[in-house]
């Protein structure tokens, strides 16, 4: 109403109607309106429907066309096109919450329309997603080498190529990345080891079968799968019958099936599938480069050695809560993606000056300090 009073003035005085200025003359708090949540349904409905006078008469033919491109107006549009529908009467309702469009197609607050809510297990949010990569050299600071912002509906795993690209842009790719499970698949490891000779280590998608969950019966690791000949052979010599692609929630596979006949007299059936008709399938990723590095990473990451190799990464939660909790990292104090990426690489910064002089600063000690009673009885020795 602000932005069409400054453009257009004569045009939206006569769509004023005289409640208007109470309602809209200063900021309610609608959750704090006397009359419960019915009181808080009339207000939001009616509140929509003024909105929706304005669009109407904003996308009027008689209107002025430049007002549909002013930045606030586009914002109200998409507001009411996220919480607000017409019934089967015709009247606009107030969706309340529900029903509303997918996270990453709506923004959460008309203040940024960058702002996304996202939940991450128990953690719930509205804003953006924050990438910190840092060095994990012996003898050394860490220090973080990379910041990248995104949207909050944005996946880790989305955002692992182009960590890689810009650290080879800056001339500061590793040997050796080692990652959160989340930012990590086989076509990560082919593609870093390819594109940038770097071993990507972290722990790959466990077989979620109940076989391999129950760790008895026969999981996907004990198939021998002849990739030449588009086959698989079962623990008791099967062979399968179909090999065809698949595509499950938009990733491409390889589905391998055995006969129903072979599978229906096999004398363990009950160790490889638990349908009482339907064959033994497998569902194999589309090449046998990954398959293997799939295969591979799992045998690997059961290892004590690996873990052991992979306890480092374990520094970066370090990292994440100093700067959560000394640098206020979760709290953006700007609007838009842009400026809130260059918070997280001033706050990556202080982090770095604060880091570097710790370790400047450091006195050489000791990894643990002596009790006075281990002193006490190392001098009565």
């Amino acid at each position: 109403m602000e932005e069409l009073a400054e453009a257009a003035p004569d045009w939206l005085r006569p769509l004023i109607e005289p409640e208007w200025g109470k309602r809209y003359g200063r900021r309610v708090e609608i959750g704090r309106l006397p009359g419960g949540k019915a009181a808080v349904t009339e207000r939001a409905e009616q509140t929509g429907r003024d909105g929706q006078t304005i669009l109407a008469a904003a996308w009027a033919t008689s209107a002025p066309p430049h007002l549909r491109l002013l930045p606030q107006v586009e914002i109200l549009r998409q507001v009411w096109v996220h919480h607000y529908y017409w019934d089967a009467h015709g009247r606009l309702r107030w969706r309340d919450g529900h029903a509303l469009p997918p996270a990453h197609l709506r923004f959460d607050s008309p203040y940024d329309t960058d702002a996304h809510y996202c939940v991450k297990r128990d953690t719930a949010w509205s804003g953006y997603r924050v990438h910190l990569t840092e060095s994990c050299d012996e003898q050394r600071p860490e220090l973080v080498v990379h910041v990248a912002t995104t949207h909050s509906t944005v996946q880790d795993v989305e955002m692992t190529q182009t960590i890689h690209d810009d650290l080879a842009k800056r001339e500061l790719l590793p040997c050796e990345h080692i990652v959160d499970a989340g930012y990590i698949t086989p076509a990560h490891i082919e593609r870093a080891a390819r594109v940038h000779s770097i071993t990507l280590l972290g722990p790959v998608v466990p077989d979620h079968s109940h076989q391999a969950k129950a760790g008895s019966g026969f999981a996907k690791s004990a198939f021998r799968i002849n990739w030449d000949h588009q086959q698989a052979t079962c623990p008791q010599g099967a062979v399968s019958r179909e090999w065809r692609p698949l595509r499950i929630s938009g990733h491409d596979y390889i589905q391998v099936k055995f006969a129903k006949a072979d599978c229906l007299a096999c004398p363990v059936r009950s160790q490889c599938t638990t349908s009482a008709t339907r064959p033994r399938a497998l569902a194999l990723l589309p090449t046998r480069e990954l398959h293997e590095i799939q295969m591979r990473n799992r045998l690997d990451q059961a290892t004590e050695q690996w873990q052991h190799r992979y306890a480092i990464r374990a520094g970066i939660e370090a990292t994440l809560s100093q700067n959560v909790r000394v640098h206020g990292l979760r709290r953006s104090r700007y609007r838009g993606l842009a400026k809130t990426h260059v918070q997280h690489v001033l706050t990556a910064l202080a982090c770095n000056i604060a880091r570097v002089a710790d370790w400047l600063d450091a006195e050489p000690r000791t990894r643990r300090r002596a009790t006075r009673f281990r002193t006490l009885c190392s001098a009565a020795v």
